[in-house]
């Protein structure tokens, strides 16, 4: 009976089982690898607004206050966004014909929201509140990063639960006195012991319940 392998196909099989189990793992390891990339994370990756609103020129040129337009971040789970009306008070004066400022009209016109497309947004089963933070000496640039400098607004970090629990276990490096949250580019140092004054210890903000409700 005629042989039906050669007898080099034990040695070819033997390769290509090897071959697939590290292109296997190599997948793997590559998917992991992206998953956690900042691409994956929409770090550095501005979105399309319906305004290109720059904040280089509103709160870095002109200086104004994060709480102008986020009126809500030191009492609300959302730190809010400009409405139409909000921006029209200066814009009525200021570039007051520019077509760029047309969706602002339009937005009151027709009694709708501007649909402001949000780079933080966490995914429904994370609950995140701004005023928890802010009360508790966690200053804005801590999670949004010089926000005053950048012409068209991204991410800085990528909001994953990691790094998040990166901050709630040793929370100390992070925070500042509750006067100098909204002071740009602070440079201080906490007083020892600021967590547990204000009352965060890590087993009290790792815990699931904390942030999964």
């Amino acid at each position: 009976m005629p042989q039906i392998f050669s007898p080099q196909a034990d040695s070819t099989l033997r390769l290509a089982v090897a071959l697939g189990l590290l292109a296997l793992v190599a997948a793997l390891v590559l998917a992991w690898s992206l998953a956690r990339s900042d691409r994956a994370w929409g770090v550095r990756q501005p979105l399309a607004q319906p305004i290109p609103f720059s904040h280089a020129l509103h709160a870095g040129g002109l200086g104004m206050d994060c709480r102008y337009c986020h009126s809500t971040v030191e009492r609300a789970a959302g730190a809010g966004m400009p409405t139409a009306e909000l921006c029209l008070g200066c814009h009525e004066q200021v570039w007051a014909g520019a077509a760029v400022l047309a969706p602002l009209r339009s937005a009151i016109e027709l009694d709708i929201p501007i649909a402001w497309r949000s780079l933080h947004r966490l995914p429904d089963h994370a609950r995140f509140h701004h005023a928890v933070h802010v009360q508790n000496g966690v200053g804005c640039e801590t999670c949004h990063g010089a926000v005053w400098a950048m012409p068209q607004t991204v991410k800085v970090e990528p909001m994953s639960m990691g790094w998040c629990l990166d901050c709630h276990r040793n929370p100390e490096p992070a925070l500042r006195p509750r006067e100098a949250v909204f002071d740009r580019g602070w440079a201080g140092a906490a007083p020892g012991g600021l967590a547990e004054h204000v009352g965060l210890t890590a087993g009290s903000i790792t815990d699931c319940y904390t942030c999964h409700r």
